[in-house]
């Protein structure tokens, strides 16, 4: 059963489900064994691996090489490079590499269906060789020059210190010394209310001269009560 299930799995949506699970970090026995996923015993996937490259490669595309790859292409840009394109065109196969190709196609197709019927095997050799190939006609190589965005971009993640943006440097230095006057500024206000709260620091007004007096004696009379 195990067999017939890996056509499934080279289709390229079902390739890109198996990459984007190993990118995402799942492990390769719970990507074969989760019924949610391949259903499959790990066995079989390492199997498969062995026999059909799709499926290795598509296994091989977790996140830490994906993130290389990107990092590679953006390097890449930053330098002065050349660009090749080929246009091809279809032609059809020489009848004797038609003929092996669909001779080996129909003896895979025996070994995974034995009980397919001989038309079965022809309709489907029919349905996967195909009788045409692209060749390459006409090739161009363009030169391409580098790319200033990225290499901008390149240098203030990498050198921050000399090449992040001036503006956004000064603006962090005034919000450090506004954060620094703000807090010497709580810090004096809260000295003022300390101040405020104690005794000894109250101020008494007094706008009478009889008053003063009066004032004056209690302090004498306290004075004296205190050295007896």
């Amino acid at each position: 059963m195990a067999r017939a299930k890996y056509k499934k799995w080279l289709e390229p949506d079902n390739l890109k489900r198996i990459s984007d699970w190993a990118r995402n970090g799942v492990s390769e026995p719970h990507i074969a064994a989760d019924k949610d996923k391949m259903d499959i015993s790990y066995s079989t996937l390492k199997e498969w691996k062995n026999k059909y490259p799709a499926i290795s490669a598509a296994l091989k595309k977790n996140k830490d090489v994906v993130d290389a790859e990107v990092e590679e292409s953006l390097i890449s840009t930053m330098k002065k490079h050349t660009v090749t394109t080929i246009q091809y065109k279809m032609v059809k196969k020489d009848k004797f590499v038609l003929k092996g190709e669909r001779q080996k196609f129909m003896n895979m197709y025996k070994l995974d269906h034995p009980e397919a019927s001989q038309q079965e095997i022809l309709i489907a050799t029919a349905e996967n060789v195909d009788v045409y190939e692209q060749i390459p006609v006409v090739k161009t190589v363009t030169e391409v020059d580098p790319n200033i965005s990225a290499m901008i971009f390149w240098l203030k993640n990498r050198r921050p210190d000399v090449y992040r943006d001036q503006t956004f440097k000064k603006l962090n230095e005034a919000q450090a010394r506004k954060a620094i006057a703000e807090a010497n500024i709580s810090e004096k206000q809260l000295k003022a209310l300390e101040e405020a709260d104690n005794p000894d620091n109250a101020t008494v007004v007094v706008d009478d001269i009889s008053k003063l007096k009066e004032l004056r004696d209690k302090n004498a009379d306290s004075s004296t009560k205190q050295g007896d």
